[in-house]
């Protein structure tokens, strides 16, 4: 499976829902141990195959992301999140889910192309370079 940008997140956006400037919506991480049960039709956040039932030391609901706002390059605007630290934990996931923090609301469904475990330590979510051709989440010229 591939990352995964939901529909609903598409049309929240275009409507106003997020706000993706430093000191705007809060957004959180989420860590699964399954992808089954996310599509293009997700929503918002899920318990389901969560890791808060298998890990130790990992809270339900994940990380608050530290937003590092807005930015355009090269005709592409983008997002840049810090990365974030699952510190001290016991656990294996496969993907995560970005989500709004307030509300639930899915932005994007991220795919770790396997199995990454940490085993009394830290799980560190490692966001590409804050650049119009890697960040996270961008939007260019079709």
């Amino acid at each position: 499976m591939a990352n995964i940008v939901p529909d609903s997140f598409k049309t929240d956006l275009l409507g106003g829902v997020f706000d993706f400037d430093s000191g705007g919506s809060t957004f959180k991480l989420a860590l699964y141990t399954s992808q089954a049960g996310f599509s293009t039709a997700t929503t918002a956040y899920i318990t389901t195959n969560e890791v808060s039932s298998s890990g130790t030391n990992y809270t339900a609901g994940g990380n608050t992301l530290t937003n590092n706002g807005v930015a355009v390059a090269s005709n592409v605007g983008y997002v840049d999140f810090a990365d974030t630290t699952f510190s001290s934990v016991t656990l294996t996931s496969v993907g995560a889910l970005i989500y709004k923090g307030t509300s639930n609301e899915a932005v994007l469904v991220l795919d770790f192309g396997g199995s990454k475990t940490a085993t009394n330590g830290d799980f560190v979510i490692q966001f590409p370079a804050a650049d119009a051709s890697n960040a996270i989440i961008r939007i260019g010229d079709a």
